[in-house]
């Protein structure tokens, strides 16, 4: 099943990649500014934050010395936050806004998620190697433990594909779940150890953070990034299992409806 899996998304390769370079270029064609915009978001957020928690929030460092530390800190959660949030919200719509495209046209209906996750990983590469820049040109860059975050990546795009193709197949069915995922991100980001530090909360909540996939999964870039320490190999454990579960679980989902999907919308 697997190999017949591939062998079509192989086959459709040459749709996957239009879509994608259609759906990038259909973000910013049309605007003065164009792909800057990508990077504009991003660094406009950033500054915000920074200018206003860097004082608060330096002391609450330990052992960071540097000026550049909580600005370290910051994008390492806001970047990965944010390819979490766009992944997430794409593949929840995903069989919404591709209504006309699932009536219209053969093709294997799992290519779908898959131009979502790699549009939303190709924006976050853009947007992460300008960072990467940032660390070089300030001498903040972490050496080759650097590289330690490519299993974190991996485990974070299959958690998050893994969630949004369940909650992408629900929405079909039940459209109030794209209204309460778009509610519950909001207070899944003050969750998550992204603006603040873990040591700032009482134990309670410290305790409360560890059953927050996406809090271990930003401390562990945090980690690098700024301390330039590995990952919690042990805490990231549960979190590959959760992954696993959820992107086998969407893919038994995405299996048993897909025929259904089209009939409903």
């Amino acid at each position: 099943m697997l190999n017949a899996l591939f062998g079509s998304i192989y086959r459709y390769r040459g749709f996957i990649i239009d879509s994608i370079r259609r759906d990038f270029q259909s973000r910013y064609q049309s605007s003065f500014l164009g792909a800057l915009w990508l990077i504009l978001q991003p660094v406009a957020m950033i500054s915000v934050y920074t200018l206003v928690f860097s004082s608060l929030m330096r002391a609450r460092l330990p052992d960071m010395n540097s000026p550049f530390a909580y600005s370290i800190y910051l994008c390492s959660g806001v970047l990965t936050w944010g390819l979490f949030t766009e992944t997430l919200n794409g593949l929840v719509n995903v069989f919404l806004n591709n209504d006309n495209i699932l009536k219209k046209l053969n093709f294997p209906r799992i290519c779908l998620p898959i131009i979502v996750s790699v549009s939303s990983l190709i924006n976050f590469l853009i947007i992460f190697a300008l960072f990467v820049l940032f660390m070089l040109v300030s001498g903040t860059f972490p050496g080759w433990i650097f590289f330690a975050i490519i299993p974190v990546l991996l485990v974070q795009m299959i958690f998050t594909v893994g969630l949004g193709i369940i909650l992408g197949v629900m929405n079909v069915f039940v459209r109030d779940v794209g209204q309460f995922v778009a509610i519950l991100l909001q207070f899944w980001f003050w969750f998550t150890t992204i603006v603040y530090a873990a040591r700032t909360l009482p134990e309670w909540a410290r305790s409360a953070m560890r059953f927050n996939p996406m809090a271990t999964l930003v401390e562990s870039y945090q980690n690098v990034l700024l301390y330039h320490l590995m990952p919690n190999w042990l805490a990231l454990t549960p979190v590959t299992a959760v992954a696993l579960v959820l992107f086998a679980i969407g893919w038994r989902m995405f299996q048993r409806h897909a025929a259904d999907i089209v009939d409903e919308i």
